[in-house]
C-alpha cells in the first residue's frame, strides 16, 4: 500500500505528529515505545530492515511505516494513495523466534533469573538517561555506581543484546555459568557396582557404598577412584527419582509418584454402591467363654454418602461376618447394585461371590454354588489390596480408631496402634464384648450425625442427611423375607426329636406345633449366629422351606408365670387338633365298626372224597364194611372178594 512519491519512512517526532490510533503522541513516549517493541531490529519478509539511519542534519533514526500498528497503516493509507505495499515485516513472536532461548530461560533457578531481571533494570536506566539527554558513557557510569557493578560489565551486557528486541532481552542477559572442565573418568565395573549397591531396598548410605567399593573392589585391583562427592553429585545427576523410588523404597514408593485419581459421586445415588472391609480395634475384649483378644469389624459404607449402614463384630474376618453385616443391610435399607471389596478370603468366598466372572480367588468349578451376592444380580467391584485409596471406608476408620479405640470408655484396654507404641495403662482390663458392641454401635451412630462434613454429598451436613435425602428419591430394591434368610450363612444340620420335632442348637431348644411333622427327621437350620435366643429357619434336607422356629427359653423351677404359658401352649395344640378333627370330619368307633361289619352266611358242609375205615380192637370181620369209594366207575369185584377173605383170615387166627 504505497503511492508514487508517497513517504514510508517517519522519525519518532513525525509519527507523534501524525495523531494516528494507537501511536503516541509525543516524540519521547514514540520512542519508548519503538524501544520496548524493538522497531530498530524488525526486518521485512525479504529481510530488508524497518529501521534506517536519517539522512541529512542531525541524524536520527527513521522507522518504516509498517511498524506500526494495523489500524494506524489503515488510517495513514487513507490519508495518501501508497506507490508500492509496504514491506511484510517479520514474525516478532518470541515462541517462534525466540522460543529455545525462553525456554532455557524457564528452567534455570530463580538465582539465575533474578541476576538476568536486575541486569535489564541497568539497560533500561541507562537508555533511558541517554534519551533524556546524558552522554552514554556518563549514563553507564551512574547506572553502574548506582547499582554496584563495573562499567565494562554494563557494556558487555549491552554487547549480548545487540540486535534483539527489547521484549526479547531478558533471557540474553541470564548468566551462563559453565563447568570447570570434563567429567572425571572412573571404571565402569566400578561405577556398576557402585549403583548397584546404592541402588538396594536395603537402603545404604553412599558413604557405606563408597568404603565398600574402595576396599573391596578399586584397592585389591590397584584402581584409582574419584574423591566420594564427586561421585554422589554424578549419581544423584544420572539416576533419576524414579528409579532410585522404585529401587530402593519399592514399587508401592513408585506408585505414590503418580497422583491418585480424583473420583465424583455425581452419577451415583444413595445405595446405589457400597464398600465392604474389615477392621481389627485396638482394644483388648473379653469374648463370652472369658478368652481375651482383639475384635474384628466388617462395616458397609454408602459410597454416595459415607454413611457406615451396618457392621458386625466378631474374633476373626470371615465369610460369616461379612454374610451377617450384608443380611442387616438387605433387612435395614435394601439391596445394593454394586459393591466394592478387595480380594481377601473374607469377601471372594464362594459363599459370597461364587459365580462372578471376575472372582479370581480359589479354584473355580463348574458346580460352585451361585453365591449370595452374585444371586441377587449385586455387581462386585474388586480392588487390589492395601490400596486405601480406591476404598472410601478406610477413611471412616481412621476417625473410628480415634472416637473408639480411644475413647475413655475403654480406658485401660488399648492396645496401641504399633507393638512399640503401647500406651503406660497397657492391658489394665478388657472389656466384655456385649459392652463393646454397644460402644461401637453408639459411636457409629454419632460418627454418622456428626455435621460439618466436606464430602461430595454432605457439603457440610452429616452422612445421616446426606443419605436420607437421596434415599428418599431414589430407586431402592427391598430385600424380600426369602432373600433375608438366603443371606443368614451359618446353616447347621440337626436331627428333630422323635417325639416332639424339636431341635436343639447350642444349648438351645427350638419348636413350632407344626414340627411334628418333621419328628425325627434330618433338617437344616439357618439362623443369626448373633441372636441365638431369637429364632431359626428350618430346612428340610432336600433344600424345601419348612418354616420358622422360636426358641423355648428355660424357665424357673417354682416360675408360675412360665408353667402357665406352658399350660396354655399345650392348650393351643390340643384345640389345633380339634380343629383338624372337625376338619377331617371323622367317624365314630361305634359307627365305623357298623359300616365295616359284613352279613352272617352259613358255610356250606363238605363232602368227604375218600372214607378212612375206622378200625378197633374186638370187632369182627363182619361188622366192617367195605370201602366205598367215590368214584365214577366201580370196584372190580374180585378185588373186594380177596380183601374181605384176607381180613376174615386175620381175625380168625387171633382168636
Amino acid at each position: 500500500m504505497t503511492q508514487p512519491g508517497g513517504k514510508q519512512w517517519y522519525t519518532a517526532a513525525e509519527f507523534a505528529e501524525l495523531g494516528l490510533p494507537g501511536v503516541p503522541d509525543s516524540k519521547r513516549r514514540v520512542n519508548d515505545r519503538a524501544a520496548a517493541e524493538g522497531w530498530a531490529h524488525r526486518m521485512a519478509a525479504d529481510g530488508t530492515p524497518l529501521a534506517r539511519r536519517r539522512a541529512g542534519r542531525g541524524g536520527g533514526t527513521e522507522f518504516h511505516a509498517s511498524v506500526l500498528p494495523p489500524e494506524a497503516q489503515q488510517v495513514l493509507f487513507n490519508r495518501m494513495a501508497w506507490a508500492s505495499p509496504l514491506p511484510e515485516p517479520v514474525n516478532d513472536d518470541t515462541s517462534c523466534q525466540f522460543a529455545d532461548r525462553w525456554a532455557w530461560f524457564d528452567a534455570q533457578s530463580c538465582a539465575t533469573k533474578a541476576r538476568a531481571e536486575q541486569r535489564l533494570r541497568i539497560l533500561l536506566e541507562v537508555e533511558a538517561n541517554v534519551r533524556s539527554g546524558t552522554g552514554k558513557t556518563a549514563a553507564i557510569a551512574l547506572a553502574a555506581n548506582a547499582h554496584g557493578v563495573s562499567p565494562r560489565a554494563v557494556v558487555a551486557w549491552f554487547a549480548d543484546v545487540a540486535g534483539i528486541p527489547n521484549a526479547n532481552r531478558l533471557p540474553f542477559l541470564a548468566p551462563q555459568y559453565k563447568g570447570g572442565g570434563k567429567e572425571v573418568e572412573i571404571d565402569a565395573d566400578a561405577w556398576r557396582i557402585l549403583k548397584t549397591d546404592y541402588l538396594r531396598p536395603e537402603k545404604p548410605s553412599f558413604s557405606a557404598c563408597y568404603r565398600r567399593l574402595v576396599e573391596g573392589y578399586a584397592r585389591p585391583r590397584g584402581i584409582e577412584l574419584p574423591a566420594a562427592k564427586t561421585l554422589q553429585r554424578r549419581l544423584e545427576r544420572e539416576i533419576g527419582t524414579d528409579l532410585k523410588k522404585s529401587k530402593r523404597d519399592g514399587r508401592e514408593a513408585l506408585r505414590r509418584t503418580v497422583p491418585p485419581m480424583r473420583r465424583t459421586i455425581a452419577d451415583l445415588h444413595a445405595m446405589q454402591a457400597v464398600n465392604v472391609d474389615g477392621h481389627t480395634f485396638d482394644v483388648f475384649v473379653q469374648w463370652e467363654d472369658g478368652r481375651i483378644g482383639r475384635p474384628v469389624m466388617v462395616g458397609l459404607q454408602d459410597v454416595f454418602s459415607r454413611k457406615l449402614l451396618a457392621h458386625r463384630i466378631g474374633e476373626t474376618e470371615s465369610t460369616l461376618l461379612t454374610r451377617m453385616a450384608f443380611a442387616d443391610l438387605f433387612r435395614d435399607y435394601g439391596i445394593p447394585c454394586e459393591a466394592v471389596m478387595d480380594n481377601g478370603r473374607a469377601f471372594a468366598s464362594k459363599a459370597l461371590t461364587g459365580g462372578a466372572l471376575t472372582r479370581f480367588r480359589f479354584k473355580i468349578k463348574d458346580t460352585d454354588a451361585t453365591g449370595v451376592l452374585t444371586a441377587l444380580s449385586i455387581r462386585v467391584h474388586w480392588t487390589l489390596p492395601y490400596r486405601g485409596s480406591s476404598k472410601p471406608i478406610e477413611r471412616a476408620w481412621r476417625d473410628l480408631c480415634e472416637d473408639i479405640a480411644k475413647h475413655p470408655a475403654v480406658s485401660g484396654a488399648y492396645t496401641g496402634n504399633k507393638p512399640d507404641a503401647k500406651p503406660e495403662n497397657y492391658r489394665e482390663r478388657a472389656i466384655p464384648i456385649a459392652e463393646f458392641r454397644a460402644h461401637v454401635a453408639r459411636q457409629i451412630a454419632a460418627h454418622n450425625a456428626r455435621e460439618g462434613r466436606r464430602t461430595e454429598a454432605a457439603k457440610g451436613t452429616s452422612f445421616d442427611l446426606a443419605f436420607a435425602a437421596s434415599y428418599a428419591v431414589s430407586p431402592i430394591g427391598r430385600a424380600t423375607p426369602e432373600q433375608l434368610r438366603r443371606a443368614l450363612l451359618m446353616a447347621e444340620d440337626r436331627r428333630c426329636n422323635r417325639d416332639n420335632g424339636s431341635v436343639t442348637l447350642a444349648g438351645n431348644t427350638y419348636w413350632s406345633p407344626e414340627m411334628i411333622e418333621l419328628a425325627g427327621q434330618p433338617v437344616t437350620l439357618r439362623f443369626d449366629p448373633d441372636n441365638l435366643h431369637g429364632e431359626v429357619h428350618v430346612y428340610r434336607r432336600t433344600g424345601e422351606y419348612f418354616g420358622v422356629a422360636p426358641v423355648i427359653a428355660a424357665t424357673g423351677f417354682f416360675d408360675k408365670a412360665g408353667a402357665e404359658r406352658r399350660g396354655k401352649l399345650e392348650a393351643d395344640v390340643r384345640r389345633k387338633v380339634r380343629a383338624a378333627e372337625e376338619a377331617a370330619e371323622l367317624l365314630r368307633t361305634d359307627q365305623l365298626a357298623e359300616l365295616l361289619a359284613e352279613p352272617s352266611h352259613p358255610a356250606p358242609v363238605p363232602e368227604a372224597a375218600v372214607v378212612r375205615p375206622v378200625r378197633h380192637r374186638g370187632q369182627t370181620a363182619a361188622a366192617l364194611k367195605p370201602i366205598q369209594q367215590a368214584v365214577a366207575e366201580p370196584v372190580a369185584p374180585d378185588f373186594t372178594d380177596h380183601f374181605a377173605a384176607a381180613v376174615e383170615r386175620r381175625f380168625r387166627v387171633v382168636e
